[in-house]
Formats: structure tokens, sequence, C-alpha cells
């Protein structure tokens, strides 16, 4: 067993106790640690003019180097029973101390330690020990910043510091000539102002993890979206692709019998072809059951294409929303890829139209080119609450619910950019919403010689 193991509890914590207070107190005690400048954008700093609110961050500063110029007023002005010069070192001592605190926090705790009977014995006018008036406010300024530029525990040792060397100054150290002692005064208001600079530092802090854990929980519910979106699009390619590689294997497995007495070679290369199709599917298969949900079910239809939009658009039509058709160009048969990736776009942009422009009217613009197919889905604004019908929900060609609804925009985009084409959204001058979408789409060779 080792040594810290075969320690009792109560040496442990006071092993414990002793190293947090040689941490906080002698640990790089005299570090530089300059204040920065305090955030202006909180609710009052945000208010205020361009030029004021650059400068605000310099408050904190503002108001250290405020009180130790009090500081030495008031050791300037105090009745005193010495010369001026004498005066005016115990102040500047004690100012000295108070502006310590915006670079060296820990230090200045020290510093005031040292300064306060310093002090104390050369302004023998105020008659109060061990704290004079300037060495009071000093020290009780010092508690106050350093408390707020460092941990509560940290705190805490020095108000016990504060407290163990005014009860030794009080009971031993006190010379004659002194009628009191003002240490309990001094533990009374560094008590207080060290919980309330404390509460509001916890509670500061509370505040900023919590901001954090937010921002946090929204970049992954973001990135589990972006996931949930890349899986019902790996879902529906598995069923078009299979569908093909599945084509290409009867395909080539029939061929060699379709040609009377074909060529070894010719037999063997279609041989291969089925081969590598087969092993192709396999793959497909195995990479696309990880990305599977247990209760995925795959659809008994084949997927949608452009030429099931206008069950869409009827669907739509039912749900109380006016929509409008406009095809350009030569229809011709696309990718299956690209047909369904279009059909998923036009529905999403419709649904989200349902939701979130009721009584609206829409227009799906479709555009055959020469490079590939054109989208554009437009709604006017608002104009009431739609009428709830039982068939209101729109759904796919395969008599399932619309896939990634409320990720709508999300989808689109990774359905887009799976094909390396581009996508725009964005708001209308009328207040509508505008979808435009280009896909290319490369000429078959055949069309191409």
């Amino acid at each position: 067993m080792t040594d810290t193991e075969t320690r009792s509890p109560e040496i442990q914590l006071a092993v414990g106790v002793l190293a947090g207070l040689r941490q906080d107190l002698f640990t790089d005690a005299f570090a530089y640690r300059p204040l920065r400048p305090m955030r202006t954008d909180g609710p009052l700093t945000r208010r205020l003019p361009g030029r004021i609110r650059a400068r605000a961050g310099w408050t904190p500063h503002a108001v250290v180097l405020g009180l130790a110029l009090f500081t030495l007023l008031l050791a300037a002005n105090g009745t005193v029973d010495f010369d001026g010069p004498l005066s005016l070192l115990t102040g500047l001592i004690s100012a000295g101390v108070v502006t310590m605190t915006l670079v060296r926090p820990v230090g200045a705790w020290w510093a005031s330690m040292v300064a306060t009977p310093v002090v104390g014995l050369v302004d023998r006018g105020s008659g109060a020990w061990p704290w004079s008036d300037s060495a009071f406010l000093a020290h009780l300024v010092v508690l106050t910043v350093v408390a707020a530029r460092s941990r509560p525990r940290t705190a805490a040792w020095m108000w016990a510091g504060t407290a163990l060397y005014g009860f030794l100054a009080g009971t031993v150290l006190g010379p004659a000539g002194f009628y009191g002692s003002d240490t309990a005064f001094m533990l009374f208001l560094s008590a207080v102002a060290l919980l309330v600079t404390t509460t509001v530092q916890v509670r500061r802090e509370a505040h900023r993890e919590v901001t954090a854990q937010q921002t946090v929980t929204a970049i992954e519910r973001d990135r589990r979206t972006l996931l949930e979106e890349r899986t019902t699009i790996a879902r529906e390619l598995h069923d078009v692709v299979a569908h093909h590689m599945s084509v290409v294997a009867i395909q080539a497995e029939a061929a060699p019998y379709r040609v009377t007495d074909p060529p070894p070679e010719l037999t063997r290369s279609f041989e291969v072809i089925r081969e590598n199709a087969v092993a192709a599917l396999t793959e497909l298969r195995r990479v696309l059951g990880v990305v599977r949900a247990e209760d995925y079910e795959a659809p008994d239809a084949p997927q949608p294409t452009l030429a099931a939009l206008e069950g869409l658009l009827t669907n739509v039509r039912e749900a109380g929303l006016t929509v409008e058709k406009t095809v350009t160009g030569a229809v011709r048969e696309l990718p299956q890829g690209v047909e369904l990736s279009a059909y998923r776009i036009i529905q999403e942009a419709l649904s989200n139209t349902l939701r979130h422009a009721p009584g609206s009217q829409a227009r799906v613009e479709i555009g055959y080119v020469l490079g590939g197919l054109g989208l554009r889905v437009v709604n006017g604004p608002p104009q009431g609450l739609a009428k709830p019908s039982p068939s209101s929900q729109l759904r796919s060609g395969s008599g399932h619910p619309i896939p990634g609804a409320g990720h709508g925009i999300t989808g689109m985009q990774e359905r887009v950019t799976m094909l390396n084409g581009e996508i725009t959204t964005g708001s209308t001058e009328d207040g509508g919403y505008e979808i435009a979408a280009f896909i290319p789409v490369q000429r078959p060779a055949r069309e191409s010689e």
C-alpha cells in the first residue's frame, strides 16, 4: 500500500487544505496578471453610444484607480500629528497597494498585510490599531478586488489571514498609545464585501457555464440533425443503387445465353461483371446496414420520381395550399438519384410552406436544361391559418411520412451538395420565401456522340 492510502482521512484533509493554501497564496503570488477590460455586450453597456461603449470596458480600472486616489486623499486630510510628507507617504503606500491589484492581485494582499503595520505605526493620530483610516480602506478594497479576480477559496484564505493578523496585532503586537482595535469592524465589513463579491462571481460563472453548455448542445443538435439527414439520404440511395446493381448482375448473367456460341472471353467478361456487381451490392448492403435504424423498414414501392409530382401537388392542394407548376425545357428521364432528390426538395419546400406560410400561394418551377435540372419553389407571405385535414400530411411515394421534417433546409443542402449542385434559400421582398437549386446532370455517352 502507498503512503497516501495508509493516511487517515483527517491527515488527508489537512494535507489537502495546506496544499490549497500554498497554491492560492504562495505559488506565484506575485505573478503578473493584468486586469482585462470587461465585456461591453451586457444589457446596459449595449445601449451606450459607440465611443462611450468602446471605453466602457475600462470601467473596473477607473473604479480601482478612483479608490486609490480616495485612499491617498484620506491619508493626506486625516487628523495626524506629524509633518505633511509623512502623511503623503502613508497615503502613497496605501494607494500603491490598491493600484497593485490591477496587475498582481495576490501580491497586493501580501503587500497590504506588510504595509498595514507600517502605516499604523506612522499614523498615530488616528488612534486605531492595527488599521489606520487609509490602511483600513486600502485593505478592504484589496480584499474585494482580489476576491472578484480569484476563486472563492482564495478569498476565504485571505479573510482568514486578515483575521489571524488582526488577532495577533490586537493582543500581542499592539503598541502603547492606541485605545482600541478595529479588527472586528474590518472582519465584519470584509466578510460582507467578500460574500457579495463571491456570490456575484459564482452566479456569473454559473451563467457562463450554462451558456457554454447551451452552445455545445446546439452544436451537437445541429451535428446530429446533419447525420440524421445524411442517414436518410443514404437509405434512399441504397434503394436506388441496389436496384440498378441488381439489374446489372441479372443482365450480365443472362447476356451469354442470348448469343449463339459466345466466345469464352465474352462469357468470362460477363461473369466478371456479374461477380463485381454482386460483390458491390453485398458491400453496399453491409455498409448501409450500419446506418439503418433498428425499426427501419425498406419501402415496398419504388422511390418517387418527378413523374409522381402531380400526386404530391394534389395532396398539397387538399391541405389548403394553392400551388402552380411550371415545366420548361424538354422533359426527359434523368438518373434516379437526381429524380429522387428533386422530388424530395420540392416535397420539403411545400411542406415548409404549409407549416410556416398557411394560406399563401406557391409556385413550383422545373427547368430541364442542357447541363442539368433547375428547381425553384417560391411562396408568398402567410395569409391566415390553414384548415386541418386528415390528408394534410404530405406523404412520400412509398406511403411513409416526409423524411426529415423539421430539418428541411439541412436535408435540401445535403442532397444538392451530394450531387455537386447549388442551392440558395432566402426571403423574398414581399415577405415570402424562395428556394432555388440546380443539379448538374451529365449527358449519356450515347447522346454526346
